[in-house]
């Protein structure tokens, strides 16, 4: 903590991370532990959160409850803040996909209502549930991980980008709402970052390998990095809108495949 600028100390404040299961989420939950607090660890699989949990608690002492849920499941998020055994300040909204890179012509229908309910409707079940609460308690911080397909649109991306240029929309829109109250609302946009992200989006790891290819790309540590970065600002500093490349893409498609020379982190 700088003497000159502090931060704020998050000990003792509730995260709730959403897709805590691998990727940004679980690097999220590792920083958000360091940091002293206390995290709602929520996702698909049951196993995984519990053996994060298991993780976390060895390395640090923080409180942690596991949550499996869904985010599709509306009127299981809107059930969720009655059954968590503290009130959230930090609402991370994390879980999302995407899937496949069809042209708009030949997209899936089901995968594009997939992405567009995971994406959009999570992200907006998650912040009418957990919102009211931080509005009530004059303290809180609504961060949705959107992503640079959510600024810059590209071929191969339609329901994907749609999915997150409404998320990037609903952000604004929410920090247009809770402008006159102390809740802070921001979004964090990656750029390539390496995780099951592609894996899935492509079908395989094979494919997913491809992506990231000569090129060293952002891990989930770097875009945690940035989420605390933004909640640990000092109450009256509302970090809005972040956007995060790897040092050799400066847009979604826009890479210099320049080898590993960079060092991966």
């Amino acid at each position: 903590m700088s003497a000159i600028y502090p931060s704020q100390s998050l000990s003792g404040d509730v995260v709730l991370i959403t897709g805590a299961t691998a990727g940004i989420g679980e690097a999220c939950a590792w920083r958000f532990a360091e940091a002293g607090c206390k995290l709602v660890l929520a996702g698909r699989r049951t196993e995984r959160l519990e053996a994060l949990k298991t993780a976390l608690q060895a390395a640090y002492t923080v409180e942690v409850h596991c949550a499996t849920l869904d985010v599709c499941q509306l009127d299981r998020v809107a059930a969720l803040p009655a059954e968590l055994p503290w009130t959230v300040d930090i609402l991370v909204n994390n879980a999302g996909l995407a899937l496949g890179v069809s042209t708009a012509d030949e997209n899936s229908m089901e995968h594009v209502q997939t992405m567009l309910q995971t994406n959009v409707m999570g992200v907006a079940a998650m912040a009418k549930a957990f919102v009211p609460g931080m509005r009530s308690r004059g303290k809180g911080h609504l961060i949705n991980i959107g992503s640079v397909a959510g600024h810059f649109a590209y071929a191969g991306g339609s329901g994907y980008c749609a999915s997150k240029f409404a998320v990037d929309a609903f952000t604004t829109a929410a920090r247009h709402d809770l402008v006159g109250t102390p809740v802070r609302v921001t979004v964090v946009s990656p750029g390539l970052c390496n995780t099951e992200f592609s894996t899935v989006r492509l079908g395989s790891k094979e494919a997913a390998d491809k992506v990231y290819e000569n090129i060293v790309p952002l891990s989930g540590a770097d875009v945690a990095d940035n989420v605390l970065y933004a909640a640990t600002r000092p109450p009256h500093v509302q970090v809005a809108d972040m956007i995060v490349y790897a040092t050799n893409q400066s847009g979604p498609k826009d890479l210099a495949r320049v080898g590993p020379s960079l060092g991966a982190p």
